[in-house]
């Protein structure tokens, strides 16, 4: 709750009682930004966010800067946030990207996987199988280098060139990156068009084909204003770890109908309000985005940010 009391909590039935946040802002958030943050900015919002009490926030990308740009300072970030009391996953697209961070010491990595063709072409210029294949030894490197592996992956409710995605089409690349030996897996609204009757119909489809929801994280976007709804769906399935990103941060450089993910300070508000505990502590979250706000040059865009600090 905030230091108001607000909002009041009521429990529902048969949701879990605690969800892990996996804090994406620092390295999906900021990679959409036209500016480069600079890298003691970074440090200093990861830092901020670890004192929320966020447990898992994903730091950066070990991608080639030709591509992300904003994140090219990888090798010099990671060694300022030695110290932290946090889960620090990085994404990695390759064996090289993974050499860099295992290099630093980075104990989780993630993989970006797409259930369309289409997407994986844009965002990895590979197919589907292709980027399977280039995952493979990434993942046996990772886990033999006692790393964890999570999947992120893509288009799974909506593709901006496809259109629908059919379920089982989903399920099938799913399957396929378990089989690799990821740990967990995120399933991405890319493009915003999630709603709860479909996310609640893809869950049951994962869940016969063996994927059950301890071992799923869900991660939505704005841009309908279903996030909320769809986070509700999730968790009505059995789904205890959401992705989000502090202030609302980010969207996709690949795919530009994809708008703001959801909004950290608007997933906790809810949480707060079903009696779902997270440690987070919503006054100092909403604090440390206004921080971040104000070094990008603009208002966040998450609702509860602007309410609580209009307040102040």
């Amino acid at each position: 709750m905030t230091s108001n009391g607000l909002p009041m909590p009521f429990p529902v039935e048969d949701l879990p009682s605690q969800v892990r946040i996996h804090e994406v802002g620092p390295r999906d958030g900021l990679q959409n930004e036209k500016a480069v943050v600079p890298t003691e900015v970074k440090a200093e919002f990861i830092r901020r966010l670890a004192e929320t009490g966020l447990r898992t926030i994903e730091a950066t990308s070990f991608v080639h800067p030709k591509w992300v740009p904003q994140l090219a300072d990888a090798e010099q970030l990671m060694p300022m946030l030695s110290g932290l009391d946090v889960r620090l996953p990085a994404l990695v697209p390759n064996e090289r990207g993974l050499e860099r961070a295992l290099a630093l010491g980075v104990e989780e990595i993630a993989v970006f996987g797409s259930a369309t063709e289409s997407f994986a072409k844009a965002n990895l210029n590979r197919t589907v199988d292709e980027s399977l294949a280039m995952f493979e030894p990434v993942v046996s490197r990772a886990r033999a280098a006692g790393a964890r592996v999570r999947g992120y992956l893509s288009m799974c409710f909506g593709d901006p060139w496809e259109g629908p995605v059919p379920v089982r089409q989903v399920v099938s690349v799913a399957r396929r990156l378990f089989d690799l030996g990821c740990h967990e897996l995120s399933l991405g609204d890319t493009i915003g068009v999630a709603t709860p009757g479909h996310v609640t119909a893809l869950l049951s489809a994962l869940r016969e084909a063996g994927l059950t929801a301890d071992r799923l994280a869900v991660h939505f976007h704005d841009t309908y204003g279903q996030a909320l709804a769809n986070t509700l769906a999730a968790l009505q399935s059995g789904v205890a770890t959401v992705d989000a990103s502090a202030g609302g941060l980010g969207g996709c450089p690949y795919a530009k109908s994809a708008t703001g993910n959801l909004a950290t300070e608007d997933l906790v508000w809810m949480l707060n309000g079903l009696g779902i505990d997270t440690g987070v502590d919503l006054d100092r979250l909403t604090a440390t985005s206004v921080w971040m706000a104000a070094h990008l040059g603009r208002p966040s865009p998450s609702r509860t940010v602007r309410a609580l600090s209009h307040k102040e």
